[in-house]
């Protein structure tokens, strides 16, 4: 498995986590929009070739890590973003 990095794309209501790998192929994305003040995730993308890597669990680890600096709160809309929080009840606080 190559290196993925993620990258931030935000505007004032709107934004996407994208992950791509070393040669720039783009590896899963995770898209939000801003209601009620909280960031609501609502898909998280992964390509069926690029599955099973922890792609999408990286993905959200990056919202979780802004959430906790930048201090917004998250809808969970997204099925996978909704089972992460499930198996992660530390991350309740961040629970819009």
């Amino acid at each position: 498995m190559e290196r993925i990095e993620i990258e931030r794309q935000n505007s004032a209501d709107s934004g996407a986590y994208l992950a791509t790998g070393a040669s720039g192929t783009e590896a899963g994305k995770l898209t939000w929009t801003l209601r009620d003040g909280a960031r609501d995730a609502q898909h998280t993308i992964v390509p069926s070739h690029m599955r099973g890597h922890g792609i999408a669990a990286r993905l959200v680890d990056a919202l979780i890590e802004d959430a906790r600096r930048e201090g917004f709160t998250i809808i969970p809309s997204c099925s996978y973003v909704a089972a992460q929080f499930e198996r992660h009840p530390e991350w309740a606080d961040l629970r819009a």
